[in-house]
């Protein structure tokens, strides 16, 4: 078909989500680039929307960037990249004042002698109170704070209600590759799913900001979007991926029938909420000395131990020993949930469970979020930095999304006025493909997708299990590549291709991984491998190998 980029269709920057990462890229860039903003949903409907606890970032005069940096590195069992931690660490309090000139309005508290300041609270994994909130829902605070800027913004075009399908480079167009950049991004397809066609987003930079991929599990914290698109598209476009086998599971989501994806902040823990067995007796301290504030991966490890050793279906969070007033005051939009489902915090303890919540691992980027492709970057939770190590810590991923999508947009600048605009992109080829009369192939998979791998590749592993989830995969990927070849697409579609790779990707690297590792726990392997250096799991394309 003859080229057909749309009027109203070409860029500068093609951002593809409406996090924290996207946003704050976005906002940072528009003054100098006309910026397109596409989401798949409504622009506030991601992971950031619904993170509850807060920012880390050295805030207080009796903390310090060494002792964040080392907590970091902790939580990360050897694997953090140290100059990437120093790197967003040292940015961090920028970041947060950033946010606070924009005017997210985090919760303050005043002290015996009057003076007002923000209030920091503390979660797993950090010495020091250096969490700052808003409340009990940070993530909405910030997001909404950002939507409205860049919904007033001139230079950001909207474009929500549409999925990224693919990425748009100059191999799939059959030019000829540059003999220093190789292959380059230069746009993305991508399905509006209103209209329900196939557009082509032509620009001279494209940033994923997509996200994880939580719902690659059948119980998740993270919203219905999570469905690990950037990480997909970028492979599929030669890019190598790292760490894709340290998926974080919270330890604390709501155990109700009606109370889907619901977390229960971390922070619940830091102000002295405690873990009982369902018959009230304590158990954290038989794991780790620091109890309950333990880096999430032991917490959840211990949640699942004692619910199997047990049968339980759910283990209890207890901080009703502290007041009403301060569970309010606190925990206002956690009380305000567990109240509308029948439990009172402040008199009760609630029933808990743990949930996939984060990916550690993603796409690699440098420190600018560049990737292995030129004109492509990635920031937030769909990339690969190496701060995160083999496990994150608590409210480093809002810090790592404002940092980081800071850097991508400075970068971004300095290589606008050098970049020519790509040229017009064909249109999407449906010429061989029919409706499908199948719907049922595509919910039928997805679902068995999420289910063994909640069984085979969770919390706790076996080398079994990872190759029974390997077969199962393998044979799903081809009759999800059979049928994308053969049917018109839709929403469904594409994200259960998507997911499926993911899925592949995260089986692939914990197989490689023959040790337990922070967020990799298998019972063949359950001791970390000292005998050599720790290193990080990566994953190479067969065309980037075969280029270079």
């Amino acid at each position: 078909m003859p080229a057909s980029t749309l009027p109203g269709t070409s860029f500068d920057v093609i951002v593809i989500g409406g996090g924290a990462a996207g946003l704050s890229l976005a906002l940072h860039l528009a003054p100098q680039a006309r910026i397109c903003l596409m989401t798949k949903g409504p622009l506030t409907e991601g992971a950031t929307l619904y993170a509850q606890g807060g920012i880390s970032a050295v805030l207080d005069k009796r903390d310090s960037i060494h002792s964040h940096i080392a907590d970091t590195l902790d939580a990360g069992a050897g694997l953090c990249d140290e100059d990437v931690v120093r790197f967003v660490v040292e940015h961090g309090p920028e970041a947060v004042q950033w946010l606070i000139d924009c005017g997210v309005p985090f919760t303050r508290q005043t002290s015996a002698g009057g003076r007002t300041h923000f209030h920091l609270t503390r979660e797993g994994g950090h010495s020091h109170r250096r969490v700052i909130h808003a409340e009990d829902a940070t993530g909405r605070a910030v997001e909404t704070t950002l939507e409205q800027q860049a919904r007033q913004h001139t230079n950001i075009s909207l474009f929500e209600h549409h999925i990224a399908i693919d990425l748009i480079t100059g191999r799939k167009l059959g030019l000829a590759l540059d003999e220093h950049t190789g292959d380059r991004c230069m746009g993305v397809y991508a399905f509006d799913r209103q209209n329900h066609q196939v557009d082509a987003f032509s620009a001279r930079f494209v940033v994923l900001a997509t996200g994880g991929a939580g719902k690659v599990y059948l119980y998740t914290s993270n919203p219905d979007v999570a469905t690990g698109d950037g990480i997909a598209m970028a492979w599929r476009a030669g890019c190598r991926v790292a760490n894709m086998e340290f998926v974080q599971f919270h330890p604390t989501c709501l155990y109700h029938p009606k109370a889907k994806s619901f977390l229960v902040t971390e922070a619940v823990r830091g102000e002295g909420g405690k873990l009982l067995l369902p018959d009230g007796t304590p158990f954290m301290h038989k794991f780790d000395a620091r109890g309950e504030l333990a880096p999430r991966d032991i917490v959840a490890r211990a949640i699942d131990h004692e619910m199997k050793r047990t049968g339980s279906d759910y283990v209890l969070l207890d901080i009703s020993h502290k007041s009403a007033r301060f569970i309010k005051q606190h925990f206002p939009n956690v009380q305000a949930r567990c109240l509308a489902l029948g439990y009172d915090m402040a008199k009760e303890p609630i029933p808990v469970v743990p949930a996939a919540h984060y990916t550690c691992g993603g796409i690699m980027t440098d420190t600018v979020g560049r990737t292995d492709l030129a004109g492509l970057y990635a920031i937030g939770e769909t990339a690969f930095t190496g701060l995160h190590g083999a496990n994150r810590m608590a409210s480093n991923s809002l810090l790592e999304c404002l940092v980081f999508g800071k850097a991508a947009s400075e970068h971004i600048q300095q290589q606008l006025p050098h970049t020519p605009a790509p040229p017009p992109l064909p249109a999407w080829d449906e010429s061989r493909v029919t409706d499908s009369d199948e719907d049922v192939v595509v919910a039928h998979n997805w679902d068995e997708v999420r289910r063994f791998m909640w069984d085979y590749v969770g919390i706790v592993r076996t080398d079994k299990r990872l190759a029974r989830a390997k077969s199962r995969v393998d044979l799903l990927l081809r009759e999800i590549n059979e049928y994308y070849g053969h049917f018109r697409v839709n929403n469904d579609l594409i994200e259960l291709r998507n997911l499926a790779l993911v899925a592949d990707l995260i089986i692939r690297s914990a197989m490689q991984r023959k040790e337990s590792r922070g967020l990799h726990y298998t019972l063949n392997h359950p001791a970390p491998d000292n005998s050599r250096s720790p290193s990080n799991t990566v994953l190479i394309p067969l065309n980037y190998a075969d280029e270079r």
